[in-house]
């Protein structure tokens, strides 16, 4: 990816493709159901693998705004899901090793790189394409330290399909967290950047 002017403005697209990714994750554990759009954003997100931009990695900023309004209420402190920041830190610690893990890596891409013809043809959100990611997720970053924990309703989580779209898109929120440390991302942005951050997702949403 081309290196940007404003690498903060780029680092709150990837966090936001995160939280959106997230928020989803929730969801689909709560109702075994996803919005149907912001799923999609997540997944064809994996396959994305040499955009040119941050922006392109989620086709457009217009697909980011779900995720720049959760960012938004979170450095206002304003958020009202807490259990959301926590799973971000989840998926945070998770992909420090992750990346450390040449093996694993390779495999991972290899994984998606083996789907994307399906993906391409039938979309992310194909339920066999959703089922291959979900395995993928299940054969490498599952058996990572920590694990990224889970809550919602025991009646969808008993459901291999619904267990199979969250891993799915716990992967779309691994990339994103991947991206966010490539632009230069760091626990620093939420510690001592916050006003600055504030300013740059809001800036994004004009």
């Amino acid at each position: 990816m081309t290196d940007s002017a404003d690498p903060i403005s780029d680092r709150v697209l990837a966090l936001a493709g995160l939280a959106q990714a997230l928020a989803q994750v929730r969801r689909i554990a709560d109702t075994g159901q996803a919005n149907e759009s912001v799923l999609a954003t997540s997944l064809d997100s994996i396959f994305r693998i040499d955009a040119e931009s941050p922006e392109a990695v989620y086709g457009g900023r217009a697909a980011l705004r779900p995720g720049l309004t959760l960012l938004r209420d979170y450095f206002g402190s304003r958020a009202r899901d807490e259990q959301l920041p926590r799973l971000a830190l989840a998926v945070m610690q998770l992909e420090r090793r992750f990346v450390r893990d040449d093996a694993m890596a390779d495999k991972v891409v290899r994984g998606i790189r083996a789907q994307a013809a399906t993906a391409e043809a039938s979309g992310s959100t194909h339920p066999e394409v959703l089922s291959a990611l979900g395995a993928l997720y299940a054969d490498t970053l599952s058996h990572l330290r920590p694990r990224v924990l889970v809550q919602g309703n025991p009646h969808y989580l008993g459901q291999p399909s619904v267990v199979a779209e969250v891993r799915a898109v716990l992967l779309a929120a691994v990339r994103s967290a991947v991206l966010w440390r490539q632009l230069g991302g760091s626990l620093w942005d939420f510690l001592l950047r916050r006003k600055a951050m504030l300013e740059a997702v809001e800036a994004q949403l004009r």
